[in-house]
């Protein structure tokens, strides 16, 4: 069937040889369009979980229940599938065993494909399609399904389809509020979500951080959004406390503060070029800390010097917090150690060095408070 036989919002049941990977893809994190099909099934692969689908077709055949949403491509014929980019994944690895084994040789991505009854294989043969005439006309459908459906993408997939829709309206002046409408989200939630896009754009066209070179396997652009909606981090990159009640534009960050930006990604992410490793462990607290860090001249001059967020963060407290909290650490260590006392056996000499040397910093402490507590109660 030819694509101009097809007609628009309606199902049509199409060979699964019609349909193309959509390149565009919110999923496919840092993805350019020139991939192949092997680097995107590969990613869908490593990112989306496919086990489960794979096993699920190979044991009941595919269940033509839900249509894919496809838009007509440049090739005469072939449709791009916009909503459905996993269950063709799927299909495709179950129907050709060449491309599983070209993803291993040039991916070196291993995919283990389950056997599909001889039965079962005529249910890959052809689906159901719903053919749209532009990307525009499916986005309220997609978005809404997966931004706050039933099948939630994770937040970097949500955050870079909303930023495409609101590129894409641009010219007709429209608003995030009416994006966010649109797929029943919260603004302000697409708002910082679309901002973050535009800041790691920035960082990208700047070649000041690429997503793939982060040192951990996930991307957890949350701790991005997160970041950049507090006030410490807006301040440190130059973006001004107004920066997030208007919607968003290019290239937020000034120029002056593009090294600043690098250093944020870098702690947030890391580099596995630099093979720095991230000081974000975990979102919380770790983002609130970095945040009173960058914004306090001594934690940040430690936090640079030595990639410990513990230690820098230590310097944004007062130094009387400080000595306090470490005193009572040190009371707690060595009543600790006095009750382990009896694991000690008396040969290991190096450990009554160790003992000696806690007496001595112990005592050294204590005559130098003694004596500013004399001094305090009387002056004379």
């Amino acid at each position: 069937m030819a694509n101009a036989d097809m007609p628009y919002e309606t199902t049509t049941k199409v060979p699964v040889t019609r349909l193309q990977l959509d390149r565009q893809n919110p999923r496919l994190i840092g993805e350019t369009e020139s991939g192949s099909d092997e680097v995107v099934i590969a990613r869908l692969y490593r990112g989306e979980e496919l086990d489960e689908l794979l096993q699920s077709i190979s044991a009941n055949g595919y269940l033509d229940i839900e249509p894919f949403v496809v838009m007509n491509g440049s090739e005469n014929g072939c449709l791009i599938v916009l909503e459905g980019n996993r269950r063709l994944a799927a299909l495709r690895l179950l129907r050709e065993p060449d491309l599983v084994e070209r993803i291993s040789s040039l991916e070196r991505r291993s995919i283990s494909v389950p056997l599909v009854k001889d039965s079962l294989r005529a249910t890959l043969e052809s689906v159901s399609v719903y053919l749209v005439a532009s990307r525009d006309r499916a986005r309220a459908f997609i978005g809404f399904k997966h931004i706050n459906g039933p099948k939630r993408w994770e937040a970097y997939a949500k955050a870079k389809f909303a930023a495409d829709w609101y590129k894409s309206g641009v010219s007709q002046n429209l608003a995030l509020e009416e994006i966010a409408e649109s797929i029943g989200d919260r603004h302000d939630t697409i708002k910082r979500m679309v901002s973050a896009i535009y800041v790691l754009e920035q960082a990208e066209a700047e070649e000041l951080f690429v997503i793939h070179d982060r040192h951990t396997r996930k991307f957890n652009f949350s701790h991005l959004y997160t970041a950049l909606s507090r006030s410490q981090y807006m301040e440190y990159l130059g973006l001004g406390r107004s920066w997030g009640r208007y919607d968003p534009k290019p290239n937020p960050v000034p120029h002056e503060r593009l090294e600043a930006l690098e250093k944020v990604l870098v702690w947030i992410y890391g580099s596995k070029q630099t093979d720095e490793t991230p000081v974000i462990k975990s979102q919380n607290p770790d983002i609130k800390r970095l945040g009173e860090v960058i914004v306090h001249p001594e934690a940040l001059h430690v936090l640079e010097t030595t990639h410990d967020l513990a230690v820098a963060h230590e310097s944004t407290e007062a130094v009387d917090k400080r000595f306090t909290a470490s005193l009572i650490r040190s009371r707690d260590a060595i009543r600790d150690a006095s009750s382990s006392l009896r694991a000690y056996d008396g040969r290991d000499a190096s450990l009554l060095d160790i003992a000696e040397d806690v007496k001595e910093t112990s005592d050294s402490v204590y005559l130098a408070m003694e004596r500013k507590h004399r001094r305090a109660i009387d002056p004379q």
